[in-house]
């Protein structure tokens, strides 16, 4: 839209004064631009914003994050009920297309001759181009999921109704059917992943994501890539089997071409220690508090519902509500906010310490509840947190559902989120000795209790499968604590009419609807509506 309205304020000027007709080229020409840009910086940027708006108070601290039932809000709870801004949907929706318009230009600049010589300097072009595709199919796969049909762009496949991106020619996108969408990014991450030498880096300095840490050194690694491209299809593969054509050979692929096989290949964004680039929600937490555990997740890990027992992940999830004689005593007068800011907030082991924040309450009844919930632990809120787009025990759990709900993997898949949570080696043996045998259900809950901050995969899991079987669900009545000892119920009440479970979709942008209206209403009419009970093509649940 800036394109369009400088062409016309330029041509208004044409009209004016033909003296102006020879400068429409310098007009026309950003002053702050390069014409040999940085294509590890373009990718860290892009990666960066992907995970500033998809982890932050607004895309997540205040849709799926609660929706999950990972948090409550200690305040605003008619989001927590669904009745989430349509500016924050929105903002979802823009910012995703910008970071894809970020990786087709690495795209871009590695295919034209013109440009390839110069981004070579920087990693093998090839690379490049394969780390640009896997992006893009992780944006567009959390943009299908999040909406159904969607403006969509591939790399590899020129089919007419891929025309997102394509922003010279195409102003007002189709939008791809789900069938299209899903069927082509597990082809695009398997012909990126073939693409790939593994024994080369992806970006020869500056590479942030697929690096491998050894003796304080980072090392760029194509098969760290490759490993990431393969897992991520067997998740989408996971999704989409009995769907769409094609994904349980997927699926065998996928494993069968390498996919994730200890946490050194998980793939994560990495804030900085300081205050110039900190995570978003320690960023969030320094100037706010409106988020806590919420009690749903508590009491799973403290084993009040579901059959795991006392999980000792609790304890690095969460931090304790109150300080402990000690730390009142030291003579800092630091408070129980400052501590987890600063670190040094000792870590609680006594259950009874965590109790959560009742989720979904109407907001009268908030206040009463929250100086007694549990805010995220140190281990999240820090600025140096780093937020995770995948990780090994995800790949462990859909390598048990893969290989009919294996022990081994669901074991595995524990003990990898475990260790890196940072949970003792001798907690971790007693633990997963005690799991009780692999299932789907039991499967599936320690697959979510692991996807924990990650909460779009989450929600999508639970769209799937219907797992956990334990979250509160409008209708139903939650307890809390009551100013003289005890407990009391109310009943959660969805403030969107029609929804009785989570919601299924976000709506589409407003945007969207004025500026591009016949391709968003035939969008709309092919989902079944645009509601936010409208199920996608996999949602069986």
């Amino acid at each position: 839209m800036k394109k369009i309205f400088l062409i016309l304020s330029v041509l208004t000027v044409t009209f004016i004064s033909n003296s102006c007709a020879d400068k429409f080229d310098e007009i026309d020409i950003n002053p702050n631009s390069t014409d040999k840009p940085l294509s590890y910086g373009i990718f860290n940027g892009a990666n960066k914003e992907l995970m500033d708006n998809t982890r932050d108070e607004w895309q997540s601290g205040r849709i799926v994050l609660p929706w999950v039932q990972y948090s409550a809000q200690r305040a605003y709870t008619e989001e927590d009920r669904y009745q989430y801004r349509l500016s924050t949907g929105d903002a979802l929706w823009s910012f995703s297309y910008r970071v894809a318009q970020d990786y087709k230009q690495i795209i871009d600049l590695n295919t034209d001759p013109a440009t390839s010589v110069q981004m070579a300097l920087y990693g093998p072009n090839k690379n490049q181009i394969a780390a640009a595709r896997v992006m893009l199919s992780y944006v567009f796969l959390n943009l299908v999921d999040s909406y159904g049909d969607i403006p969509y762009w591939s790399y590899g496949n020129k089919d007419a109704d891929f025309q997102a991106l394509n922003i010279d020619t195409t102003l007002q996108p189709k939008f791809a059917s789900q069938q299209k969408v899903y069927a082509d990014i597990m082809k695009e991450l398997k012909e990126a992943a073939a693409m790939i030498d593994e024994n080369q880096s992806v970006f020869s300095k500056g590479d942030n994501l697929f690096s491998y840490l050894n003796n304080n050194i980072r090392t760029s690694k194509g098969i760290k890539l490759k490993k990431f491209a393969n897992s991520l299809r067997l998740r989408v593969a996971t999704r989409v089997k009995g769907v769409v054509p094609g994904a349980e050979a997927h699926i065998a692929d996928a494993i069968a071409s390498g996919v994730m096989t200890s946490n050194a290949d998980n793939v994560g964004v990495t804030y900085e220690n300081n205050l110039v680039n900190p995570s978003p929600l320690y960023d969030n937490f320094r100037v706010r508090s409106d988020f806590s555990v919420s009690k749903t997740f508590v009491d799973l890990l403290k084993g009040n519902s579901g059959n795991f027992g006392l999980d000792p992940r609790l304890f690095k999830y969460a931090t304790k509500s109150k300080l402990s004689a000690a730390e009142l005593a030291d003579g800092t007068n630091k408070s129980l906010k400052d501590r987890i800011l600063d670190g040094s907030i000792t870590e609680s082991t006594d259950p009874n310490d965590f109790k959560g924040m009742p989720y979904g309450v109407p907001s009268s009844l908030a206040p009463s509840q929250a100086a007694s919930s549990n805010f995220f632990s140190k281990n999240i809120l820090k600025p140096d947190y780093t937020e995770i787009l995948m990780e090994y025990s995800e790949v462990e759990f859909l390598l048990s559902e893969a290989n009919g709900w294996s022990q081994t993997n669901y074991v595995n898949g524990v003990k990898a989120s475990m260790e890196k949570w940072g949970v003792n080696a001798a907690t971790i043996s007693s633990f997963v000795s005690a799991l009780p045998a692999a299932s789907k259900a039991n499967v599936l809950t320690q697959k979510y209790i692991s996807l924990f901050m990650q909460p779009y995969e989450a929600w999508a899991e639970y769209r799937r499968t219907g797992y956990p079987n334990m979250l509160l669900l409008p209708g139903q009545t939650g307890t809390l604590n009551v100013a003289s000892g005890g407990n009391t119920t109310y009943t959660f009440t969805s403030l969107i009419a029609g929804l009785t479970d989570l919601p299924t979709r976000l709506f589409y942008p407003t945007t969207v609807q004025t500026l591009n209206t016949a391709n968003y209403q035939a969008a709309s009419n092919a989902i079944g509506g645009d509601k936010m009970n409208t199920k996608l093509i996999w949602d069986k649940n």
